[in-house]
């Protein structure tokens, strides 16, 4: 039987099936729950709040375009550092 969170017995700890998608923590990857992320921790704050990101919104498509940005920038410029080192 499934509850809903108006229920007055209603207890997310009980029955994590029983947790509404709109809960913290709910959009992460099944694979980063196994590795135990929360959302209370960055690594997993970040993955949790990438998968609330909605593709038809414009501004989160800008958000997601922004985080890649700022997360694949340093990779580049290691990259360069390490080609012009080369060279």
């Amino acid at each position: 039987m499934r509850r809903d969170e108006f229920d007055e017995d209603f207890a997310p700890e009980d029955d994590p099936a029983d947790v509404p998608r709109w809960f913290p923590g709910e959009h992460l990857p099944p694979e980063a729950r196994a590795m135990g992320l929360t959302h209370h921790v960055p690594d997993g704050a970040l993955l949790d709040f990438a998968g609330n990101l909605d593709g038809a919104k414009p501004l989160h498509r800008i958000t997601a375009w922004v985080l890649l940005v700022v997360f694949g920038l340093p990779v580049v410029f290691a990259v360069l550092r390490l080609v012009f080192a080369i060279v």
